[in-house]
């Protein structure tokens, strides 16, 4: 056996055994429908996989980041035009992966046409081919297995919810288990043949027994009952559409064979939940009531059966309800982003909902605070990733950064496509020119060369790069914004943001409106840690001359455009919106729609934060939203649910 061929084997990994369990099931039973492993760097997510092929012997297909859609989906055969002047198909990846496992690895960084192509495919298990005077379709099911670290991007929602299940890889905190990982690792570099030798045995066993869980789930069965537990656990976590309940039952059918049962039981449902839900669910199901709704939901029609089955479930129920893995929410083996009820509590503290201790305190009053005070931010380790797409993604974009992906017609970046050329031809497409030449080589005149090229046949290339973007923070600084240590969460959320734009290399700039008027506290610029700095030192109090800060924000932007024409700039609003100061001496609330009228008809992306709070609400700030036509959120939404995409297009 060559050095390049070993593989560390599968059961010699220690720790990880959830991401062990998700990538089982999956062999068990290709119709869970993959999974998505989501970690940190260093945490054996690629070794798992290549483990895992190398147990069950099945092909795993390689899908490379630099793939181009010519060798995703397929195109013409050169060797057989070249010989024969013929078109014949020359099939790509999505035809090798037929019936295997598709492999991506940190399938976040993959280009967004290629997550195109990849959607359209396994959403009908067919590729079809119409390129180059080639018409062919053909069977593509596959199961899909990716890994990412989120550290470096996410997934839009269309693309996550194809994998069956999603689970975290995380570096181990028990020492011992650290010690372990170290001895085995140096073990296996000092002697790779021998490691592999030892543990064959023990992945062996593992072999042999997916193998007879593939036989056994053929006759598992799941009654009725149990998908109505599990339809009421995607129902409770606000799921969208049928793909959970359903990845449930099936994965619980896994979990049955693996288990050499053949009855789904209850537990099982609840474990595939774990699994199933993470990347889907909006809300944490409340799996008590389920399994008390599902106990209830006996249609027997036979009374006695029916009191000797409520007997039996209730019975059940309690014995469940004494341990402490019947409830999702309190499982380790969960995901902690989706589930960390904890938010809730960090919400009050920062921005001080009192509303429960003094009704009093309720902020329904625009009355000035002239009292000036320095806030500063409540600091954490979380990021606020923004997620900002182009709205044009045909327009060519110049400039460097790391956030949205762009074409662009330099001589840099990754060659993802070609297209016929419209005028001079900057980077010829050599492989899609050859391709477009070849079926016409017998009709031409080719006695001094091997290959004649028409102008025709000329390709060019079409390249993708990052770059970065133009964000403006729009921050109400006035009197009402110190009241309950709002300012404190405000600054908390927006050095979030800014700590994101820093890794992404963007452009930022910041403005405060107050007292009578806004102000520039940055223009725009790369320098994110001034834009903290600034940040930090503004001071709340004075009424809200919302319009003002409007204003000035629609013509710093409006000028930058002129200067940047390719730039797509966005606007970070955070108000309250309970204007009390007019721009041309009419009514404040009116004028400030009328600003975000005017933002709105430049074009220009904007997402509004509402900071109010309190028992009574006026929804200002969501009718400035409106009017502007901007994304929404409340303040106490982006800390609770610290969303992983906080702008879409």
């Amino acid at each position: 056996m060559k050095r390049s061929e070993v593989v560390f084997p599968f059961a010699a990994i220690a720790g990880q055994e959830k991401v062990k369990k998700a990538l089982i099931l999956n062999a068990v039973n290709p119709a869970v429908g993959g999974v998505l492993i989501s970690g940190e760097k260093g945490t054996a997510k690629s070794t798992l996989v290549r483990g895992l092929a190398d147990v069950i012997r099945e092909s795993v297909v390689n899908l490379p980041l630099n793939i181009t859609e010519d060798r995703l989906i397929g195109t013409i055969d050169i060797e057989t035009a070249i010989s024969r002047g013929k078109k014949a198909v020359d099939c790509g990846v999505l035809q090798k992966a037929n019936g295997n496992i598709l492999y991506v690895d940190e399938v976040n960084l993959l280009s967004e046409h290629i997550v195109n192509c990849l959607l359209e495919v396994s959403s009908s298990g067919v590729n079809k081919i119409e390129r180059e005077g080639l018409s062919f379709s053909h069977e593509s099911k596959f199961i899909l297995i990716g890994t990412m670290n989120p550290e470096e991007g996410y997934l839009r929602p269309q693309f996550i919810d194809r994998f069956g299940l999603y689970v975290e890889s995380r570096g181990s905190r028990d020492i011992q288990e650290r010690k372990e990982i170290i001895k085995r690792r140096l073990e296996y570099e000092e002697d790779p043949i021998g490691f592999i030798e030892d543990w064959q045995k023990e992945n062996h066993r593992i072999r042999d027994e997916i193998a007879d869980a593939r036989e056994i789930i053929k006759d598992v069965v799941v009654d009725e009952e149990l998908m109505y537990f599990a339809a009421d656990i995607a129902r409770g976590g606000n799921c969208s559409g049928h793909r959970a309940e359903i990845s449930i039952v099936e994965t619980a059918k896994a979990i049955a064979a693996f288990d050499r049962r053949k009855n789904v039981i209850s537990d099982d449902i609840e474990e595939a939940a774990g699994y199933s839900l993470p990347h889907r669910m909006r809300e944490i199901p409340n799996v008590n009531k389920s399994r008390r709704d599902t106990n209830n939901n006996d249609k027997d029609t036979n009374r006695d059966e029916t009191q000797n089955n409520a007997s039996t479930n209730n019975s059940k129920t309690d014995d469940i309800r004494n341990r402490d893995k019947t409830d999702i929410s309190k499982r380790d083996n969960t995901n902690d982003d989706f589930m960390n009820k904890k938010d809730n509590d960090l919400i009050d503290e920062q921005i001080g909902d009192t509303s429960k201790k003094n009704d009093k305190s309720n902020e329904s009053s625009n009355e000035p605070h002239s009292q000036e005070k320095i806030e500063q931010p409540l600091y954490n380790d979380k990021i606020i990733p923004l997620e900002i797409k182009s709205t044009n993604n045909t327009k060519k974009v110049k400039g460097t950064g790391k956030r949205t992906k762009v074409k662009n017609d330099s001589q840099k970046g990754r060659y993802i496509k070609y297209s016929i050329p419209k005028g001079k031809v900057s980077s010829i497409a050599f492989d899609a020119t050859l391709r477009a030449a070849l079926p016409y080589q017998k009709f031409r005149n080719n006695d001094k060369v091997s290959i004649v090229i028409d102008r025709s046949d000329i390709r060019e290339k079409i390249r993708e790069r990052r770059t970065g973007s133009t964000i403006l923070f729009v921050v109400d600084a006035s009197g009402s914004m110190g009241t309950k240590q709002r300012m404190r969460a405000v600054k908390s959320a927006i050095i979030s943001m800014l700590n994101d734009a820093y890794q992404k290399r963007d452009k930022v700039g910041m403005i405060a409106f107050r007292k009578d008027k806004a102000e520039v506290l940055l223009p725009i610029i790369k320098s994110v840690d001034m834009a903290e700095k600034r940040l930090k030192n503004i001071p709340t109090g004075g009424k809200t001359p919302l319009a003002s800060g409007l204003y000035t924000a629609y013509e710093l932007l409006k000028s930058y455009k002129v200067k940047e024409p390719d730039t797509e700039p966005l606007m970070v609003l955070v108000t309250d919106g309970k204007a009390n100061v007019s721009l041309n001496k009419g009514k404040p609330i009116d004028d400030a729609l009328h600003m975000a009228g005017m933002i709105r008809n430049e074009g220009i992306q904007t997402m509004v934060i509402d900071t109010e709070s309190g028992f009574i609400q006026l929804g200002l700030g969501k009718k400035l939203s409106d009017e502007i036509n901007g994304e929404y959120y409340k303040l106490e939404d982006i800390r609770a649910k610290e969303l992983k995409s906080i702008v879409k297009s």
